[in-house]
């Protein structure tokens, strides 16, 4: 990691940056807005690039760094880079895959695949931004799912590596957050209304009605409004869902 200087802008790196209509996206944004360079981090080059294009068209600054975040030698390499653009004070894992399938139905290799885009990425995240976040005093945040909590047969690789991810976020606020690491992790339960979601189940627009989906601009508000917690009240973990969504 390079030095620390003051005159060094401060970072905010979100790992797992899709199209323009999603949570990486709007982080990206957001933390922009608020006077930090968004590092945007995912492994399809063309949208990360284009997301960055857009908010330096808006008046911020970003930078696209397209990687893989479960390769240690990607991280390695992503690590050094945001290194020599400023000072780390916000780091977020926003990764995972949420493959589908039963116990019986899954492969090992789709198993394993789920928890290394997941579990493993973050720990490889963790593990990388950690050094540079102690000696800035910053905020390391994981997103969460409704999986996170609750395991179901027809996902259970996707709710095992989730929940693994959350031991991890754990873990990690134990050791770091009295080291002066602010440590959270956010739940999103519920779908959001961006691509993805539009894409795969557009039956849930109409399902979901109005402010039935959570909307990426809302949760990244409130990632912000963790990330500037007094040190007296931290927040480690919390659920975001629609004011319909039953739980």
């Amino acid at each position: 990691m390079s030095d620390p200087s003051p005159s060094k802008p401060e970072v905010a790196w979100i790992a797992g940056v899709g199209p323009s209509a999603g949570l990486g996206a709007a982080l990206g944004r957001r933390l922009a807005n608020e006077g930090y360079v968004s590092v945007l981090t995912g492994r399809n080059a063309e949208r990360v690039n284009t997301v960055s294009a857009e908010i330096v068209h808006s008046g911020g600054r970003a930078r696209g760094l397209p990687g893989d975040v479960s390769s240690p030698a990607d991280v390695e390499r992503l690590i050094a880079d945001i290194g020599a653009i400023g000072r780390l004070r916000v780091a977020v894992f926003n990764v995972g895959n949420a493959v589908g399938g039963k116990p019986l139905e899954l492969t090992p290799e789709q198993f394993e695949s789920t928890w290394r885009g997941s579990t493993y990425a973050g720990y490889l995240f963790a593990r990388a931004t950690l050094p540079a976040l102690l000696s800035t005093g910053g905020s390391l945040l994981f997103t969460g799912a409704s999986a996170s909590l609750r395991g179901q047969g027809p996902f259970v690789a996707f709710a095992s590596a989730k929940a693994g991810l959350r031991s991890l976020a754990q873990s990690c606020a134990r050791e770091y957050g009295p080291k002066g690491v602010h440590v959270a992790h956010i739940i999103i339960d519920g779908g959001i209304d961006g691509e993805r979601l539009r894409t795969a189940a557009p039956h849930r627009l109409a399902e979901a009605g109005a402010d039935g989906l959570l909307k990426a601009d809302a949760i990244a508000a409130t990632y912000w409004d963790i990330h500037r917690q007094h040190r007296s009240a931290w927040t480690h973990e919390l659920d975001l869902r629609p004011y319909k969504e039953s739980f």
